[in-house]
């Protein structure tokens, strides 16, 4: 009888659901797979991946309507010369349309589409037109999309953030607020060659400008216009090229180093005419090589009737003195293609309205205005000594571009395309083309 009631009992308890595994210990429940992202190789959403999605155009409801400036920016933009801008504009609309409260996904997908459209429009805008020198990298337009998007969302106000970055510098929306007023929706050939040359300069700061179209510079503190003066820039057949660097230094009573080109054609015939007497009036020597270790070369050791049919790269150098082509002033720039701005002897040329007379180089109305503005009103040194260089305080950037439209009364105006550049970028190519060690002459 015991035994058979406990052999009931036992099959009682085994026939009891889960009876046997309540008296083992439950297992842990395993924790999920991590999710792993992988950094994209898109820069733009790189971008976003290193900054935890953080976002630039939905951070609030003041950014969110900013994003609407954006999307007419880009509708402008064919006015650029951006043919993409309106096709982006629609995609902006339409993505900021999806990206509804709540929705997280479509706010992912909306920046990434916002951004990416600005990204490509602030590219193009820093696009160096063909032809440009740059004589320090750092001058060169910076357009990393990762640069753009960090300056993008950095401000405190992204509407005028946007606005700031559009409009490049004061003289690019000059000229593309006139070219607005005159009916144009679309750049021409022309407006689009100087609206690309206006680009390289920049929005603010202190730094010279030659424009080379209307002969002219003018220096800028702050971003605003402080002095202008006239100058003699380079023929149509010896353009003076677009180059952006740096002024560090000047040379008083500076040596000039002939062109091979004017030693032909000035200085042989006349020492073959006038012999040594020449050279001594003149003040010219020639040098064993183009080394700062030269040594003056007799005049009696020189073919001259050589050098005035193919001068190749013999050094000759004009001594200062009354005589000097750059008379008292000569101001380089790193760029290789040795132009400068000078000094000159010769003051009615300014006169002329069409100043395009030089070989490349720059000269100067003023020379000690210009001097005075480069080193903060101090005059220059008066000294006896050749070739004297005198260190600026804090290098100065020069930039040489070409403008032949500008803003007259609010609407666009042509002032004439001297250098036949207009629509024509391969001879913008063309003028920075590197020829020799003394491309740049008076």
């Amino acid at each position: 009888m015991n035994k058979l009631l406990l052999s009931t009992t036992i099959m009682a308890l085994l026939a009891v659901p889960g009876a046997a595994e309540a008296r083992k210990k439950p297992k842990p429940v395993p924790a999920p797979a991590p999710i792993v992202r992988v950094a994209p190789t898109d820069p733009v959403e790189l971008f976003y991946f290193q900054r935890s999605d953080s976002p630039i155009w939905l951070r609030n409801e003041a950014t969110r309507a900013a994003a609407g400036r954006l999307s007419a920016i880009l509708r402008r933009a064919p006015i650029d010369g951006f043919a993409a801008g309106p096709a982006l504009a629609a995609d902006v609309d339409a993505a900021l349309a999806a990206a509804t409260p709540g929705n997280v996904q479509a706010a992912c997908a909306a920046e990434l589409r916002l951004s990416k459209a600005w990204v490509a429009y602030m590219q193009y805008l820093r696009t160096p037109p063909k032809g440009m020198v740059y004589g320090y990298e750092m001058l060169a337009p910076h357009s990393r999309p990762d640069q753009i998007l960090l300056t993008t969302g950095a401000g405190t106000d992204l509407a005028a953030t946007l606005d700031r970055m559009a409009d490049v510098n004061p003289i690019y929306r000059s000229l593309r607020d006139a070219a607005i007023a005159s009916g144009v929706t679309a750049a021409d050939p022309a407006l689009l060659s100087n609206l690309e040359r206006a680009r390289v300069l920049p929005a603010t700061g202190r730094f010279a400008l030659v424009d080379t179209g209307n002969a002219s510079l003018t220096m800028f503190e702050n971003g605003q216009v402080v002095d202008r003066m006239k100058v003699i820039v380079g023929t149509p057949e010896t353009p003076t090229p677009m180059i952006a660097s740096i002024v560090h230094y000047a040379y008083l009573n500076p040596y000039w180093e002939v062109p091979p080109a004017l030693t032909k054609k000035i200085v042989a015939p006349g020492v073959l005419k006038g012999g040594d007497a020449y050279l001594k009036r003149n003040g010219y020597e020639v040098m064993t090589n183009w080394t700062n270790d030269a040594t003056v070369v007799p005049s009696g050791e020189v073919d001259w009737a050589k050098l005035a049919k193919d001068p190749g790269l013999v050094r000759v150098r004009q001594r200062p003195g009354p005589l000097n082509s750059l008379a008292s002033l000569k101001v380089p720039f790193p760029s290789g293609q040795d132009i400068f701005l000078h000094d000159t002897l010769d003051k009615t040329k300014f006169l002329k309205p069409d100043r395009h007379l030089s070989n490349g180089c720059i000269r100067l109305e003023d020379a000690q205005r210009f001097y005075r503005w480069l080193y903060g009103s101090a005059a220059a040194p008066t000294t006896k000594d050749a070739d004297v260089l005198v260190k600026l305080p804090q290098g100065v950037p020069i930039y040489l571009t070409y403008l032949t439209q500008e803003a007259a009364d609010g609407k666009l105006a042509s002032r004439g395309d001297p250098y036949g550049w207009d629509g024509r970028p391969d001879r913008q190519l063309a003028a920075s083309v590197y020829t020799s060690p003394t491309r740049g002459a008076p």
